[in-house]
Parts: structure tokens; sequence; C-alpha cells
């Protein structure tokens, strides 16, 4: 938090004070700025009510948590008067989903193929915000995607966009490759009008959707969705889903690609928001070679650092298991000894996908005579009825 008082006579007119914002913002590296107030979201207490309800969030219990926060901003900040919406693009310059044409490749979400986008754009919202307070006085806070703040909705309110089927926000002049950040402010200015829905008849995102994690139309169901199964869920992937996560080992960027108002969507001007070449369709031979230290070190200023190597090998070994490539079976095998029970059973599984019946049901005895633990031994046993019952 910052604060100044500005010299009595000072304070510019409100067309001139956001011009000076919204220049600033674009200087900055920022898409876009708009304006709500705290008050504009009034029926997103009873949206996340009915979601928290449905069990929709899944492990997300900080969701239940914060539930009083994060539906109305002044729980959060009682003094805010103004919220500040920002935008930044984060749009590829390649196709997204070139992965799925490589099932050995592994696809990493487009918004993690480079840095955190949390370090880069809190620093320029707290550049921007004492920008703000030089001209306004008062106080400010900043938030990008850490705090319980309902940043979709009030971006939609203040008319960045709307919520399309998917859920995310859809832009008409960015699409939807886009991050928001906010600022919360005690000054009072003038706010933008929201913006109408677009979606019309069409349902390209709930159809491209490889696990139908949309219930209905604008609304989704966590615990169905590859983000949430290959980055926030800790434990095994649910069996149900691992044929269809393909090799999406982190994050699934699907609905937004399939959005056809992303023919609108910029390319990432951020150098740091740009994909790394190495982030791109990754060969799953070597990150499935990663000790915890080599993770480490690989995504160093990563978002993908924080889940952790044994999370994210995980879901390397599910991509394995789906890629038909019995060129992994060293690498796979090799992790059926790793100190990581989530690790040891998910390579079981896909030792159960790329072997032959004979030579598996040998590597299965073998790891029964040694496995403790309850998991990875019905992992073991699960997968060989499986395979007996298919005849692979």
């Amino acid at each position: 938090m910052s604060r100044q008082t500005p010299l009595p006579g000072q304070r510019p007119a409100p067309a001139k004070l956001r011009g000076a914002l919204e220049a600033k913002a674009l200087a900055l590296g920022f898409s876009s700025l708009a304006v709500t107030r705290p008050d504009a979201i009034a029926d997103a207490p009873a949206r996340l009510r009915q979601f928290l309800a449905d069990g929709f969030h899944g492990s997300m219990a900080w969701m239940a948590e914060t539930e009083d926060r994060r539906a109305d901003p002044r729980v959060l900040w009682p003094e805010v008067r103004s919220l500040l919406i920002l935008t930044m693009n984060y749009g590829p310059d390649r196709d997204p989903l070139s992965h799925l044409a490589d099932p050995s490749s592994g696809g990493i979400s487009v918004y993690a193929r480079n840095r955190d986008y949390h370090d880069i754009i809190k620093g320029k919202l707290k550049e921007l915000a004492s920008f703000l307070v030089s001209r306004t006085g008062g106080d400010v806070k900043v938030f990008v995607d850490t705090a319980p703040v309902m940043e979709k909705p009030l971006a939609a309110a203040a008319g960045t966009g709307w919520q399309g089927k998917h859920t995310n926000l859809v832009s008409r002049q960015l699409g939807s490759w886009f991050f928001l950040g906010s600022i919360f402010t005690t000054a009072e200015l003038v706010p933008d009008a929201p913006e109408r829905d677009h979606c019309g008849s069409c349902r390209a995102c709930l159809d491209a959707c490889p696990t139908d994690a949309f219930p209905a139309p604008y609304r989704l169901d966590a615990r169905r969705c590859i983000s949430y199964l290959t980055i926030e869920h800790a434990g095994p992937i649910p069996p149900e889903f691992r044929r269809p996560m393909g090799n999406r080992i982190y994050g699934c960027d699907d609905c937004l690609a399939a959005c056809p108002w992303n023919k609108f969507a910029q390319v990432a001007q951020e150098a740091k928001l740009q994909a790394r070449d190495d982030l791109v369709d990754p060969p799953l031979f070597s990150l499935l070679k990663l000790d915890d230290a080599g993770f480490r070190a690989f995504f160093s200023g990563s978002p993908i650092k924080r889940i952790g190597r044994d999370r994210f090998v995980r879901n390397c070994l599910i991509a394995a298991g789906n890629s038909a490539d019995p060129a992994l079976i060293d690498a796979v095998l090799s992790l059926a000894g790793d100190a990581s029970p989530v690790v040891r059973g998910a390579a079981a599984w896909a030792l159960g996908q790329l072997m032959p019946e004979a030579d598996f049901a040998a590597h299965r005895a073998a790891a029964l005579v040694e496995e403790t633990d309850v998991t990875v031994r019905n992992e073991w046993l699960t997968v060989a009825a499986k395979g007996l019952a298919e005849g692979s």
C-alpha cells in the first residue's frame, strides 16, 4: 500500500486523468485499462455459492475458505472505491495445439511457456499504482491472481470483455489470450460500461473440451478440467481422465484455441511472455529424466516450478502412456522405482499401456514383491486386470 496527497487544486479532470492512466498503462506493456466499482458484481456471490455447493472447486479448499472476501471486494478491503482492470496479452505466435500432432512430445499451456506472469505483471501494476497515487492521492492495493478477487466478473463489469461459455474472459479486441491484473484504489474514478455477451449460439469451446468439463454453458466443473488435474490436483490422475489427457502435461488450451474470437488475439509483446523454444512441444523422453534438481533448474522462473517435480513427472508419465511410443519404455521403467508414490503409480499405469502383456506381467510381479504403498499396488493390479481383459 502506498499513500500520497497531492497539493490543493492539482487533481486532474476525469478525462485528462483517464487519458494519462491509459497512456501510462500502454507504455508499461498492458493491452487495455478499464474501471469498475466494487459493487458492480452483485450476482457473483450467488454464482460462486452454487459453484462451491456443487463441489466444482474440487480440492481447492481455499476457494470456500475465502468465499466472503472473494464475492465482494469491499469485504477484502472496505475502503476501496474504484477498481482498475488491466490486461496483458500473451497470444501465441504458432498453433497452440501443435503438440497434439506428436504424442511423444508434451503440451504446455501457452501462458506457462516462459516466465511466471505473476512476477512480470505485479511489478508493472505497482508502477502504474504509484502513478495513480501521484495524480489522485489516496491508497492503493494491487492484485494478480494471488488474492481472493473475482477478476473475471470484475473485468466483465468494467467492459474489458465477457465471460464466455467456457467461463474465461473474451474480448472483441484481444480474444482470450490475456492475463488480468487489478488495482484497488480509494480514489473515485469514472467507471466504464459493462460488456455484453457475444457468444451467441456458438459452442465451439464446449465441444472442444477433451474431458467434458462443462456441465452446461457458462459452468465449469474444475474436477474434470485438465488444467485443474495437471496443476491443482495432487494425487493420482483419476483413471477416467488419463486417456482424454493425451499429452497435455501442464494445463490445457483447447477451449481457448477453439474460440473464434481469437482471430483478434495479439501475439505477446512482452519478451518474457513469448515462448521459450524448449517449452514448445518438449520431448517427453527428456522430461521423464528430470530429478528434483534438474526440474528446478529447467523451470527456474516458470510457473511450472510451483507444482513440483513429482506432480509434473506424474503428468509426463500419463502422456507417455498415451504416446504408443515404445522408445519411452526404459525411461518410464526407471520411474517405477521412484521415491514418490504418485510417480510410481503413474509409471505402473504407463507401462501397462506401452508394454506387451507378457513383459508387463513380469515387471508387475517383481514390483508387487517390493511395493508397500496400497495406492501403487492397486495401480499395478488394476492395470494388469485391464490388460488381460482387453487382450493387450
